[in-house]
Order: structure tokens, then C-alpha cells, then sequence
């Protein structure tokens, strides 16, 4: 659909993404007897794949990474020699036509904001590009890639040298022969390190010790990430870093890593200098784990070597592996958000301050796994939700 066509329509139910759990969200309403012409998916990309679209050429779909099957049409079996960004490009492609879902891209979500005080009157949505329309409901699976977040560091706008996010990267043959500052302490960090170690000379900047887990990345591991996370989402807090939650495996190739001293935190700067950075005391010496990470040991005392406050190091690169944080900031209007800046939730979808929006992929739903489960919840209680108004 070309996103023109919206202007001025009323359509009962707005989906504003187009990646795993919108496509799972569009496809409940329309099996829970939704009309085609009651819904649309915003897509802000030219193409399928959500974010999964944009992701280096390097990621691929293996042990580290994967994608859980959208409802009623399996994935192949991945090859693990193509890029992630490929696969899910074509499956997501495949999906949609499949269930004929109706896809306006590229429409990218603006502002999302009440059309009168009434708390059961539609709400209006105005795009990027100007086009306004009106809903019923809005389903918001938007994920956390278009906000990637970087910590204000004093001096980081007077640094020199290069400085991206894990959102940025494109290929490790970028850092031949610079010195390489990874910024994290993440998965993502872990293996950017083994893949960049090769090419640049790395060093490692965590504001804790590296929070490796005994804990097996099987399937229940999933579930108790997920229950952690529920816990604080529950509350209304903001979700905690993913790191914290599920740990890093103590799979050989990562000890490997610690043992060549490619995989050995040496703590966090609190400054950043044109030429690189200075070091100061970490935040704590615990990993601080949560959940089913939670230790009171470090696990690889080898990973946790920082260097003494005060310690500048010049550096060519600063790359960030900081995470994301959810990209909800179309929906500031609604006013979702607790004095602490969570979201107080009913359930996994439903934001307590207003049921017509539902935040699918949200918390403790982030994962892929997760965002299928809510894109299903979320069409179930969308479809019950437009029946009452029927």
C-alpha cells in the first residue's frame, strides 16, 4: 500500500511495525476474523525484514543467533553461510504474501496522540511525511533498532577518531590497522572483539566485570529471561540492560578469547579526550547479574583486568555496543510512561495508563520468541477490543 492512501481514513487497527511481532499481530487479527480492510502494517522501511534487514553481512543465523518461526509457516532451515539480513528479508517477504497482509511502506510513525479527551475516542496518527489518519487501536511493535542508545561520556563531541554503533557496522576489514576501543558488555561486544581481533588491535571497556553464566542457553533459559525481565515490566520498571539478565555463555571459543586476552574487561573510562580516553573507577566489581544470572562469584575471574583510574589510553575508534532501548518516542502523547520512566503493565502487552495502545515486543517480549508469543496475545486482545466497539 502506498502510504497516501491513508490520509484522512479511519482504520480500526494500526500495526506500526513490520518485523516479527507485527507480522505475528496482523496475522491473529486476521485469523480471529479481523477484515483486511480494518487493518494496516506501518512499515518505516522500503522492504520486509524489520530490523533484521539492516544487519551486517557477518551475522548469520547460528548458535548465538537465531529467529523463532512466524505463526503458520515455518523457516527452513537457515543456512548458516548466508546473512541473517537475507533470510529474513525473504521469509518476511514470503510471510506477507502469503496471509496477503497489507503493508504500507515506507511509513514511518511520527506521533501517535489522543483526537479528544475522551479516553475511548480513536486516536490520530501522523506519519513522517505529514499523512494523518485515525484508529481504534494501535498495536506498537516498533522493537528497540531505530534507538540505539550511547551513554554521555564528558568530551565524547571533542573526540577525533571514529566513533559508530553496533547499528552502524558493516564489516571488520573498516578497523585494519586501528586501534579499536569496544565499548559493552554484551553479546554483541563478545563477538565483535573474537570477529575484529584479527584486523585491529582491541580493547575491552566494561563498567562491570564481564557477566559470563554457568547457565545453559537451552530453552528454559529463554523462559527465565523472559520471567525476569516480566518481573520488572510488571512494576513499571524500565526494562534492565539484556546483558544483566542472561548473561554470557561459557561456550570454548569465548574462553578461548579470555585465555589470548581478547576477552579481558579492563573497566570503564569516565572521560573521553580527543585522542582517546581516560580510565576511572569501574562501577562495581560485581557482574551484578539478574535473574537466572545472578552470582555472587565472578565466573571468569581471567575476563575482569581494569587498569588503574587515571590511565589515558589513545585509541581509533570508539565503538559503542551499548544497546538499544525501546523506540516508543511516537508515542509520547499517550503518556505511558511512570515518573521513573517505566511502564506499568496489565499484562504483556497492555500499558495500564491506556489499553489503545498495545506495546508488542515490549520488555520481557523483546526476543523473538517473545515478540511472537505477544504479537499473538496482542491480536487476540486488539480483535476482542474492536468487537466491544462493533
Amino acid at each position: 500500500m502506498n502510504p497516501a492512501d491513508l490520509q484522512h481514513r479511519h482504520i480500526p487497527a494500526v500495526i506500526i511495525g513490520a518485523g516479527q511481532a507485527g507480522l505475528s499481530a496482523a496475522h491473529e487479527l486476521l485469523r480471529r476474523g479481523t477484515r483486511r480492510d480494518d487493518m494496516v502494517v506501518l512499515d518505516a522501511n522500503d522492504g520486509p525484514g524489520g530490523a533484521w534487514r539492516h544487519r551486517w553481512d557477518s551475522l548469520t543465523l547460528g548458535r548465538a543467533h537465531g529467529i523463532a518461526d512466524l505463526p503458520d509457516l515455518p523457516m527452513d532451515r537457515p543456512d548458516p553461510d548466508v546473512p541473517a539480513s537475507r533470510l529474513v528479508t525473504d521469509y518476511y517477504g514470503a510471510y506477507e504474501d502469503e496471509f496477503d497482509l497489507d503493508v504500507a511502506r515506507p511509513a514511518a510513525a511520527h506521533r501517535v496522540e489522543p483526537t479528544t479527551t475522551d479516553p475511548a475516542s480513536p486516536l490520530r496518527i501522523t506519519l513522517a511525511d505529514g499523512t494523518t489518519f485515525t484508529a481504534d487501536i494501535v498495536l506498537n511493535a516498533t522493537g528497540t533498532w531505530d534507538n540505539p542508545y550511547i551513554p554521555y561520556v564528558p568530551g565524547i563531541d571533542t573526540f577525533r577518531g571514529r566513533q559508530l554503533h553496533t547499528k552502524n557496522y558493516v564489516r571488520k576489514e573498516d578497523f585494519a590497522g586501528l586501534r579499536t576501543l569496544v565499548v559493552g558488555g554484551g553479546l554483541s561486544a563478545v563477538q565483535f572483539l573474537l570477529e575484529l581481533a584479527p584486523v585491529t588491535e582491541t580493547i575491552w571497556a566494561t563498567r562491570r566485570p564481564p557477566n559470563f553464566t554457568r547457565r545453559e542457553f537451552d530453552a528454559g533459559w529463554g523462559l527465565s529471561v523472559e520471567k525476569a525481565v516480566r518481573e520488572r515490566t510488571h512494576a513499571g520498571q524500565a526494562p534492565a540492560s539484556v546483558v544483566r539478565t542472561t548473561g554470557i555463555p561459557q561456550w570454548p571459543a569465548y574462553l578461548d578469547g579470555v585465555r589470548e586476552g581478547t576477552l579481558v574487561s579492563r573497566g570503564i573510562f569516565d572521560r573521553i579526550t580527543p585522542d582517546g580516553v581516560v580510565f576511572g573507577v569501574p562501577v562495581s566489581t560485581e557482574a551484578g547479574g539478574l535473574g537466572l544470572s545472578r552470582s555472587e562469584d565472578l565466573q571468569v575471574p581471567d575476563s575482569w583486568d581494569p587498569l588503574p583510574a587515571g590511565t589515558a589510553l589513545d585509541v581509533d575508534v570508539i565503538f559503542w555496543n551499548t544497546g538499544f532501548r525501546a523506540a516508543l518516542r511516537h508515542l509520547a502523547p499517550m503518556r505511558l510512561r511512570e515518573r521513573d520512566g517505566g511502564i506499568l503493565m496489565q499484562d504483556e502487552v497492555t500499558p495500564a495508563r491506556d489499553r489503545r495502545v498495545l506495546l508488542v515486543g515490549y520488555g520481557s517480549t523483546a526476543s523473538t520468541v517473545g515478540a511472537t508469543r505477544a504479537g499473538r496475545l496482542a491480536g487476540r486482545v486488539a480483535a476482542q477490543q474492536l468487537t466491544q466497539l462493533v
